[in-house]
């Protein structure tokens, strides 16, 4: 199957599934495990692969689909790693506010609170997986 580019790609699983070009970062979640600072803030430009990067980060930490997520780092950097054993560890909550296009900060305000309100109600469904999992 021919390698194809992945522009504007913002999910890492659609970039490997879909046999995009990839170059290979996933020796940054060592970094992102190895720094002992409790809060990690990400800024780059825009179009600097933020999204790709912490879509990369959910897919290798969250325990929500840890088998399949698993075989997206198959050949990667990571897999090699000693790293891999965090992989599927931890519920991770995602999000980017790339879609946030607010006029005043209240209008901003405003449409955060409504992602947040859809976050939760993900969230509530993988805290039921999550409890049947655990009891």
């Amino acid at each position: 199957m021919k390698k194809g580019i992945g522009i504007g790609i913002e999910d890492f699983s659609e970039v490997i599934k879909e046999n995009c070009y990839y170059i290979d970062k996933t020796k940054w979640i060592g970094e992102i495990l190895e720094d002992k600072s409790k809060i990690k803030l990400f800024i780059r430009p825009r179009r600097f692969g933020k999204t790709l990067n912490m879509s990369m980060l959910k897919y290798f930490f969250n325990v929500e689909n840890k088998e399949e997520n698993r075989k997206l780092f198959n050949g990667l950097d990571v897999e090699k790693s000693e790293y891999m054993s965090e992989q599927g560890q931890y519920p991770v909550i995602f999000i980017s506010l790339k879609s946030i296009k607010a006029k005043t900060w209240e209008e901003a305000i405003q449409e955060i609170r409504l992602l947040v309100l859809e976050l939760f109600s993900e969230l509530k469904n993988a805290l039921l997986f999550l409890t049947r999992m655990l009891f």
